[in-house]
């Protein structure tokens, strides 16, 4: 999947999607209906060439999924994403900076991973797995997962792989609210609450390990619910208020924004069936 690719379905409600709107309900029409423009910081684009990296690793004979190996691939991914999205070379180097110093801060993450476990001993079910699930209440999630470990004996595991800036605080919860929605589809897919969710912070070279258990899932369920009504509701109506906060400072549209002196674009109405999508930088974080 390419950088600006989109999954456009029947409506649904993915994990950044979710967390948009919990965040500020005016963001989330700014990505999820007017789909206005973001420009990828280099950190974003990093983490999507780390996480495809690492999904054509484990693509791999077990003995092959070396440190080496892992930094040979690098170069070859960048090319494919850069030659996919042109733009992106001008966009992340106008400002001068180096290439190869980007792609070594790239490499420093791929090291960081090789600290956290030995991909030779894994035997993953699946590598970004696209994950879909109707709620009893209708609702439809959808998701993408990093990495699905599935034991002999029928455990799962989800991993999800960590390589952005964002605050521990905010960026920690946030990792945890996504991780739960998945635990979550799987459950209803499949019938098994995952064992463990596993997050991978590649760049401070430590890992957060959480159990969730089912009537955890329940309550989530119904809270996802929650926000999708208040979705729908803004939808009837045009009515996504803002919600100002310090995350305001990293966002792309405050010359749209009323609480920064903007007017949002004319409301177009609900876009079905192809809102609340999300892109592949959603999931490089």
């Amino acid at each position: 999947m390419t950088v600006t690719e989109e999954v456009r379905r029947r409506p649904a409600l993915s994990p950044s999607r979710a967390s948009d709107f919990k965040q500020c309900p005016l963001l989330y029409r700014f990505r999820a209906v007017d789909r206005l423009p973001e420009t990828p910081s280099k950190a974003q684009v990093r983490g999507t060439v780390v996480h495809a990296v690492l999904e054509r690793l484990y693509s791999l004979p077990a003995a092959e999924r070396l440190p080496e190996t892992a930094h040979k691939l690098l170069r070859p991914t960048w090319a494919k994403l850069s030659e996919e999205a042109p733009e992106l070379v001008e966009q992340l180097f106008r400002d001068g900076s180096s290439l190869d110093d980007w792609l070594a801060s790239a490499g420093t993450l791929i090291d960081g991973y090789f600290t956290l476990e030995d991909p030779r001993r894994l035997e993953p079910e699946a590598c970004e797995l696209l994950v879909e699930s109707e709620l009893p209440s209708g609702v439809l999630l959808r998701g993408y997962i990093d990495r699905l470990d599935v034991a002999p004996t029928g455990e799962i595991r989800v991993v999800d792989y960590k390589t952005g800036a964002a605050p521990r605080e905010v960026g920690e919860a946030k990792a945890l609210f996504q991780m739960k929605f998945y635990a979550l589809v799987l459950w209803r897919l499949r019938g098994v609450v995952p064992r463990q969710l596993r997050l991978m912070y590649l760049s401070d070279r430590q890992s957060l390990a959480y159990a969730p258990d089912e009537a955890e899932l329940k309550r989530f369920e119904r809270t996802l619910e929650a926000i999708w009504q208040a979705v729908m509701r803004s939808a009837r109506t045009g009515d996504f208020r803002p919600n100002k906060s310090r995350l305001c400072d990293y966002c792309d549209h405050k010359a749209f924004c009323p609480e920064f002196g903007g007017t949002p674009p004319e409301y177009p109405g609900w876009p079905e069936p192809d809102a609340g999508t999300e892109t592949v930088l959603d999931r490089a974080d």
